[in-house]
């Protein structure tokens, strides 16, 4: 057998990074942030933004709280969609 994809038409393609290894490479205090995250973020996604938000104003706190708007937009968008109204 050569994959579990089944029968699909759909282009395939190898990931290029290894996501276990970029999360080790992340912060401490980034890492722990992901691990109680609501939303599964990739490792890439969240180092940029941490990233940004540390070059913008140097605070970790910040950056992390950054994160945590972005998810909350994220739910909210999710909520809409879904048609809940919490």
């Amino acid at each position: 057998m050569r994959s579990n994809l089944g029968n699909t038409k759909l282009k395939t393609r190898r990931r290029q990074s290894n996501a276990l290894r970029e999360f080790d490479c992340l912060p401490h205090q980034l890492r722990e942030w992901l691990r109680n995250a609501a939303l599964p973020w990739a490792p890439s996604s969240a180092r940029r933004v941490y990233k940004r938000a540390i070059t913008d104003t140097g605070d970790i706190n910040f950056a992390l709280a950054e994160l945590e708007r972005l998810q909350e937009h994220q739910l909210s968008k999710h909520k809409i969609g879904c048609g809940q109204d919490d």
